[in-house]
């Protein structure tokens, strides 16, 4: 008997043409690397946040004009909304049966995080070069 691939799947499986899409392990390592991303992009922002407290609006502005600051406030807005894109996924995927609910929601979120991401990006690339 010749040793096939299919054969691991059940015939559940086989049958809805279902089974691994090889790609729930890329998802798992992207929420990760996202998490730990976050872990010092988020301290940065805190403090950044907490040094701020009762400054004016001018003093604000010129912190992010400064170059390291935009940028690190542009990577904690990507990284921010790409992971909660890819739980907010796996969460639809878990608790939505109904599929075409499935796939909408998953557009939507998918939308919803790159317009907001995109708006963070915008505001703080147009506070940084003055526009």
């Amino acid at each position: 008997m010749a040793s096939n691939s299919k054969t691991l799947r059940s015939p559940l499986q086989i049958a809805r043409g279902l089974g691994s899409a090889k790609h729930g392990t890329e998802h798992w390592w992207h929420q990760r690397v996202t998490a730990i991303a976050l872990v010092p992009l988020t301290i940065w922002f805190v403090f950044g946040v907490i040094r701020h407290l009762g400054a004016d609006h001018a003093a604000f502005v010129a912190w992010l004009e400064s170059p390291f600051s935009a940028l690190m406030m542009v990577l904690t807005a990507v990284v921010t909304f790409h992971h909660a894109q890819a739980g907010l996924q796996v969460v639809i995927e878990d608790y939505v049966h109904n599929e075409m609910a499935k796939i909408l929601s998953i557009l939507a979120v998918k939308a919803l995080c790159f317009v907001l991401g995109a708006a963070c990006v915008i505001a703080v690339l147009k506070i940084s070069f003055g526009a």
